[in-house]
């Protein structure tokens, strides 16, 4: 391939479903340089380890990632185990609580055994910003500080809200920009990637590296995924997301209960296939988008459990929803009591995380035991065998009394 021929597929492929972009004159004489002198542009990405779980919602970033690796390119991958401790207030209406070093340590091995789903190992840089951060001196800290103001730090838009609403913002969390910041200046960045809600802290990187004599980073943005229930963005504290550690069933389940509208938008950024593979089946399935998003569904969970695995969570997805059948694998959960009301029971069985949504499932008809509808949430049960329980469309167990004796 031609030097400006790949000049121009790379800055193509690398620029597609990108929101924002700082800026394609500075991105376009990176590529070109790159190419020249064969060396690898440096793409820097920081995740918190705030939870021990990534979901789809964290690889739209990966995703475009990958992208730059297969041209070639390096990935610095920075797990922000010092800045966790302090958390980033982006979209947030209260102070984060800060975690303790070893919930942060759990989660960053969590995170470094999950981002190898999309990442390639060869091609990836991993650190940890504490290998700097817990080195820095009062006076290189101060210096560090030094360099904004409260007034600039204001602009940033959930700092605004919170500050005019009157909620309380920790001056801790001020400096969360200026250590993000100070991570480009460390690795030496040429480009950083995030969300749309990073930009402030992007910005702040390309500045701090122009006072530490470097060329100031690209900054490209990303959308947020909105989960499943198509409103907000996918996290796990809305209980709209979907992990990376779902079984392929259960992740073929919840990619099915996503809005229709969705089906593009998961299609060009979690998919991981490009708009040539794609657009055929949206072109094909317009008219039928169960089948679409079906396909939707079986290429997601394909990419990270196989192809055989997705045909089956598939095919036991039809057989419950389409065939009124069952799963192949049904928990098997021993209780200690024989006899108990029907709330307890889905409590005790772990089928809901409360009583009060027991309640509420059994009232709405989301409950069956042996395959027929309870509504009366003050039935009371008798494990003289075992019972087959199903909570709402996709959690079935097979109860049994325990005989302690």
């Amino acid at each position: 391939m031609q030097p400006q021929r790949d000049l121009e597929t790379q800055f193509k492929v690398l620029t597609e479903g990108i929101v924002e972009l700082i800026s394609p004159e500075e991105f376009k004489a990176q590529l070109a340089s790159s190419l020249k002198k064969g060396n690898p542009l440096r793409i820097k990405y920081g995740a918190d380890p705030s939870s021990p779980d990534l979901h789809l919602g964290h690889t739209v970033p990966l995703r475009k990632l990958r992208q730059f690796q297969d041209f070639g390119h390096t990935v610095v991958f920075i797990i922000g185990d010092f800045t966790a401790r302090i958390g980033d207030p982006t979209q947030r209406n209260e102070t984060r609580p800060m975690l303790s070093p070893e919930e942060v340590e759990r989660n960053a091995l969590t995170y470094q055994e999950q981002v190898f789903k999309i990442l390639e190992r060869t091609k990836t840089e991993i650190c940890s910003n504490s290998q700097w951060l817990d080195q820095m001196t009062p006076q290189d800290f101060l210096h560090l500080t030094a360099q904004y103001t409260v007034a600039r730090l204001l602009e940033r838009d959930d700092f605004q809200k919170r500050y005019k609403a009157g909620r309380p913002i920790a001056l801790i969390e001020f400096l969360y920009p200026l250590l993000q910041g100070y991570d480009s200046v460390v690795v030496k960045a040429d480009i950083e990637l995030g969300g749309t809600d990073q930009k402030f802290n992007l910005l702040v990187g390309r500045e701090l590296q122009k006072i530490w004599g470097q060329k100031p980073q690209t900054v490209m943005t990303l959308p947020l995924l909105e989960g499943t229930d198509g409103a907000r963005k996918m996290s796990k504290s809305f209980a709209n997301a979907i992990a990376l550690q779902d079984s392929p069933r259960e992740m073929f389940g919840k990619l099915m209960s996503i809005p229709d509208n969705l089906i593009p938008r998961y299609f060009q950024y979690v998919s991981g296939l490009p708009s040539a593979d794609y657009q055929p089946w949206m072109e094909k399935l317009s008219n039928d988008p169960r089948n679409l998003k079906a396909k939707l569904a079986e290429t997601i969970v394909a990419s990270y459990y196989g192809k055989k695995e997705a045909e089956q969570a598939r095919g036991e997805f039809d057989r419950i929803f389409k065939e009124k059948g069952l799963p192949d694998e049904i928990p098997a959960i021993k209780l200690s009591a024989r006899k108990m009301d029907l709330v307890s029971l889905l409590k005790e069985t772990g089928l809901v995380s409360s009583k009060n949504e027991a309640r509420r499932l059994i009232e709405q008809g989301g409950v069956k035991l042996d395959q027929k509808t309870v509504t009366d949430w003050t039935f009371s049960v008798t494990l003289s065998k075992p019972i087959l329980v199903q909570c709402g469309k996709r959690k079935f167990a097979k109860v049994e009394f325990q005989d302690s004796k």
